[in-house]
């Protein structure tokens, strides 16, 4: 039976754990490992670690590399409005998200995607095909394919501080600040939320979960050109929520109510 040891800490990744599990042996320690298997470790691992297992190390990556490699692809796709992104599969050598391709398959994003649920989707996507490609992998069944290097794009570690914006002055607010709203809301959340600070305290701004799509199809934030030309934001079946430090989360109808001079228009 062929050994594993598998290097990931989110919960996310749980079911490439337990894919795994059902198909291989799974080890704690590389030096009882035939391969090492790593996805979202946030550890980069020695030339030594990488050779200490029979068959070296595989890394499972939330992007179509050579795009976005760094430790936030996936904030990284929604963030800049990406309509398809994926899953790539690569041999690890010394260099973060170097290594060549063993398999790639794209994902189509949904405008109504969050880091949450993106990432479930992408392991779970992941775990799918992951035993099949190790098994061909270690017969000899696949060819390793160089990345494109020259171009290679990088994502950066998040902070706290990523998740920041700036009010737009006044209470007019445009089409273009909207929707990067939108994309920095999804992109952050759970974590570090988007947020701001208004009067000395901290304002989140975070996505509503709904069960189901709202009638009409998909989207987020809707854009509502009113009779001014103004841009005014529609938080149609409150698609997000503001919570006010110390508050909990509420839709943007009662968050005015309670702070009118909050500087986002209502209609």
């Amino acid at each position: 039976m062929i050994k594993i040891a598998f290097l990931g800490t989110p919960n996310f990744v749980q079911p490439i754990k337990d894919t795994l599990a059902k198909r291989f042996t799974l080890v704690d320690s590389l030096n009882e490992a035939d391969l090492a298997v790593v996805a979202a470790f946030g550890k980069i691992l020695t030339k030594e670690e990488l050779n200490t297992p029979k068959f070296g190390a595989v890394n499972v990556h939330p992007s179509l590399l050579s795009k976005y490699r760094g430790p936030s692809p996936i904030q990284s796709a929604i963030l800049n409005g990406d309509k398809i992104s994926g899953i790539s599969i690569i041999k690890m050598d010394e260099e973060m998200d170097h290594g060549p391709i063993l398999y790639q398959e794209s994902l189509e994003l949904s405008d109504r995607d969050t880091f949450d649920t993106l990432s479930k989707k992408m392991f779970l996507q992941a775990a799918a095909v992951l035993p099949k490609i190790i098994e061909k992998f270690l017969a000899g069944k696949i060819q390793p394919k160089e990345q494109n290097h020259i171009n290679a794009t990088f994502c950066k570690l998040l902070t706290k501080e990523s998740g920041y914006f700036d009010l737009p002055a006044g209470r007019q607010v445009s089409t273009d600040f909207l929707r990067t709203l939108d994309k920095r809301i999804r992109a952050y959340y759970p974590w570090p939320s988007a947020w701001t600070k208004w009067n000395g305290k901290i304002v989140k701004f975070l996505p509503f979960r709904h069960p189901d799509p709202p009638v009409g199809g998909e989207g987020s934030l809707d854009l509502f050109q009113n009779k001014s030309g103004d841009s005014s934001l529609v938080t149609q079946n409150d698609r997000f929520l503001l919570q006010m430090e110390g508050k909990k989360a509420i839709s943007l109808k009662d968050f005015l109510n309670g702070y009118p001079d909050f500087p986002i228009k209502n209609l």
